[in-house]
């Protein structure tokens, strides 16, 4: 055998450590740069130049596009970000009352329903009367 061969022992601890801690940098780095593109393209008040601008910064000079934006815009990314999830929720929450209906119907349709009944004679007026302050209750 005239090839060499790398055992574990070679690779020493501290640069084990090093390196899955500029793998853990350049994750984070990639995130980052996620985010700050996200948080571009969802703000509405930037308009479309002003959006072109920024990603061409951040694409152009990534490490001072990315920071600039941090500074400048930053406190707004995180209400920006809730204000989505508010929306989104509410927009869950009125598909969920759509899709399920009324749990039970409302005052007016339960007079209304009254009233019909009573108009086809199966009720007395004073039936009706008692069903009637039942409901209003």
């Amino acid at each position: 055998m005239t090839g060499q061969v790398n055992l574990a022992y070679d690779y020493p601890l501290l640069g084990a450590f090093w390196t899955m801690l500029w793998i853990f940098l350049w994750v984070i780095w990639i995130f980052l740069l996620f985010r700050v593109f996200v948080d571009v393209f969802r703000d509405d008040s930037l308009n479309g130049w002003a959006k072109a601008g920024w990603c061409i910064f951040v694409i152009v000079v990534p490490f001072l596009g990315v920071f600039v934006y941090l500074i400048a815009r930053g406190k707004g990314m995180g209400q920006r970000e809730v204000n989505q999830a508010r929306a989104r929720q509410q927009a869950f929450d009125s598909y969920v009352r759509e899709t399920a209906g009324p749990a039970e119907p409302s005052a007016t349709e339960e007079l209304a329903r009254l009233s019909e009944i009573k108009a086809r004679g199966d009720l007395t007026n004073e039936e009706f009367q008692r069903a009637k302050e039942k409901i209003l209750r």
